[in-house]
């Protein structure tokens, strides 16, 4: 063999041996990043865990502190109030500390809510709640909605109305149809108590914060101002979170 195929096949043999630790070293470097992926996961998931516990611990608080305050302002109904106080509490103590509730009891605790804020308004006052509820919906009786997201909404509604200008009024919409549940609420700001940020409060920040962690871009959350009539709008897509829970099963 002359010195010409010599060094043709000691080439062929360093080339080989390069291009197996090449591919032994490509293959070290995708696990590595593979497994720091995996980590990134998980930390992003004990992040997204830690602030839903931050934000639900700031929210029972106000929640109770408004709560007691109506009832204790209207005695004459202190037993009707305090049967309602009663079933909001559960809610918040035993199944708003579970991740998720279904759609029906997240509206049971609507309407206890609303109710214990009524007692402050005259009977004669304009207010309305429209339900527009499919009961045979596959989400209903299903734990998808994450608890205590109609709050802000009923709490402002009461809080920043004028309950004794002409035409004023609260309007609450509650839906929930094909996997979408659906809560508007309207009402007349009073102009002595303008919508301002309450900084004690479970605002739509915290609020927004959390949906986006939940539920990422299937929900819509909008508030506006015209004409004096602020309206409150939320929108959630629950069939991702359905067919979640059904394909753990």
């Amino acid at each position: 063999m002359d010195s010409v195929a010599w060094l043709f096949l000691i080439c062929f043999v360093l080339t080989g041996i390069g291009a197996i630790l090449v591919f032994r070293e490509m293959k070290k470097v995708r696990r590595e990043r593979d497994l720091l992926s995996a980590e990134t996961k998980a930390l992003k998931k004990k992040l997204g865990a830690a602030k839903l516990d931050y934000i639900e611990t700031k929210l029972s608080p106000h929640l109770f502190k408004n709560i007691l305050n109506s009832v204790q302002s209207h005695a004459y109904q202190t037993f009707v109030s305090l049967d309602k106080l009663s079933g909001v509490l559960d809610y918040v103590l035993y199944e708003s500390s579970e991740r998720f509730v279904t759609p029906k009891q997240e509206f049971e605790f609507t309407n206890n809510l609303i109710e214990i804020n009524k007692i402050k308004v005259n009977p004669l006052f304009d207010f309305r709640v429209k339900l527009n509820i499919d009961e045979n919906d596959p989400v209903f009786n299903e734990k998808v909605l994450a608890p205590l997201v109609t709050v802000d909404f009923i709490e402002n509604a009461f809080k920043h109305t004028d309950f004794l200008a002409d035409g004023s009024f609260i309007l609450v919409q509650i839906s929930l149809q094909n996997g979408i549940a659906s809560l508007k609420v309207q009402n007349r700001i009073s102009s002595k108590n303008p919508m301002e940020k309450d900084r004690s409060g479970f605002g739509s920040g915290s609020l927004e914060q959390r949906l986006k962690i939940i539920y990422r871009n299937r929900f819509t959350l909008r508030k506006t101002v015209q004409d004096e009539i602020f309206t409150a709008y939320l929108k959630i897509d629950l069939n991702d979170k359905y067919n979640q829970v059904r394909h753990t099963r």
